[in-house]
């Protein structure tokens, strides 16, 4: 009974500056070993945060929280803690020993320190598996599992909370799809704009018809098809898309199954290993079969280190976007999702830039389609394949994605 007392007694201070007169919680979060949800000001009445906490066998409890502003917070609490109230503390943070960061907490009880979470960390934080907090000669380990699906919770929990008030607070985990709410402002163009047609590529990564593409691809999209090579275009729905990420779910109908679809490697990918790109560049240009083109991965981080994408070798153009990339055994390693600007690297630099494209690592991908409770499949590298053999196979579940969109929105292609 102390346990539960003391884990929602954090809960209650993690609102802005960790004021301690707060109740709730309202609604709720529940994701894997983390519970929470939404709480207000005690004084005032008003909404304050949300806020979800999980225990460790280390004895350290951490407590996530966005509050009504938008600002995000992680503390680490424990009732063995005696701070003074004020105190500060820098604690260094490593994500699965590759992404550091370095938090400044400030201790606003005895027994909790509190720090701001930039949204860097927080989007590292959200897709990492393991975090290592050094602070002094403490070093603590903790596993991240579900914090994907916790974070969207509690971020779905303060757009709730501030859209339909406290009285309405349900459960958060339930986050709605967002194509899904916004579905008639997206498949209607914006006024005097001309609808022009655009493609990309997407490919099935379950035998219920789940297809994966770029955000980007579907965005201001309306009369969204897809189609296997030399088989009939088949009309698709939006299930989920991610924006940051530069990832969308869609489904084909419930009438169609798919016997082949694709495996998602579940081991890291190395820097020099070669990959294979599969994709439909230029469709109505050139030809309409799939495209093959091979590289290797020159490097684990995309612009400006962000360790969200690979940057890749193989040669991609406009259509290729959200096409898989295979490694030599066949399995999926990414998402392409496109090329560096030449053309304003040239004007900055002076130097057209060769061969510098990115996909999206497949850490992001799992996130989200667990998020999206996709029953995907996952496999060991084994046995490489000829890049004939891998090109044939993906024929099977690689689709062209077209549709209708804005200008505005084909524009941002």
């Amino acid at each position: 009974m102390w346990f539960r007392s003391f884990v929602v007694a954090s809960l209650l201070q993690m609102s802005i500056a960790g004021a301690a007169h707060a109740a709730g919680p309202f609604g709720s979060v529940n994701v894997g070993n983390w519970i929470g949800g939404a709480f207000s000001n005690d004084e005032t009445g008003a909404f304050s945060h949300c806020a979800a906490t999980t225990p460790y066998a280390n004895g350290v409890i951490l407590v996530v929280s966005q509050n009504a502003a938008g600002t995000w917070s992680l503390a680490f609490a424990s009732p063995s803690y005696r701070f003074n109230k004020g105190e500060s503390a820098a604690i260094d943070v490593t994500f699965d020993g590759q992404e550091q960061a370095r938090l400044f907490a400030t201790a606003y009880q005895s027994n909790m320190l509190t720090a701001i979470m930039p949204a860097n960390v927080v989007r590292t934080f959200q897709k990492a598996s393991l975090m290592v907090a050094t602070a002094g000669r403490a070093v603590l380990n903790f596993d991240l599992t579900s914090t994907g699906p916790v974070i969207a919770a509690l971020a779905n929990c303060v757009t709730k909370v501030k859209a339909d008030g406290l009285s309405k607070a349900g459960d958060f985990t339930k986050v709605a799809a967002k194509p899904a709410a916004t579905a008639d402002k997206q498949g209607a163009p914006s006024a005097g704009k001309p609808v022009k047609s655009k493609s990309g590529t997407g490919f099935v990564v379950s035998a219920r018809g789940h297809i994966v593409t770029n955000h980007h691809v579907i965005e201001g999209c309306s009369d969204l098809k897809g189609n296997l090579t030399g088989e009939a275009a088949m009309v698709l729905r939006v299930v989920s898309s991610d924006a940051n990420n530069d990832l969308a779910l869609l489904q084909a109908p419930s009438t169609t199954t798919f016997k082949e679809f694709a495996r998602i490697r579940d081991r890291s990918i190395r820097s020099g290993d070669d990959v294979v790109a599969i994709g439909f560049p230029f469709h109505g240009l050139l030809t309409s079969d799939l495209t093959v083109t091979t590289g290797i991965v020159s490097s684990l981080s995309g612009m400006r280190n962000d360790s969200r994408f690979l940057q890749i070798s193989a040669p991609v153009q406009p259509g290729n976007s959200g096409g898989p990339l295979f490694d030599t055994t066949g399995q999926i390693v990414g998402v392409v999702t496109g090329k560096l600007d030449g053309l304003r690297v040239a004007v900055a630099t002076g130097s057209i830039p060769e061969n510098i494209n990115f996909a999206i690592k497949t850490g992001a991908l799992r996130d989200f389609l667990d998020n999206s409770v996709v029953p995907y499949q996952t496999a060991e590298p084994k046995g490489e394949l000829k890049t004939t053999d891998i090109a044939g196979n993906a024929r099977a579940y690689t689709m062209l994605i077209s549709c209708n969109g804005t200008e505005q929105a084909d524009a941002k292609r």
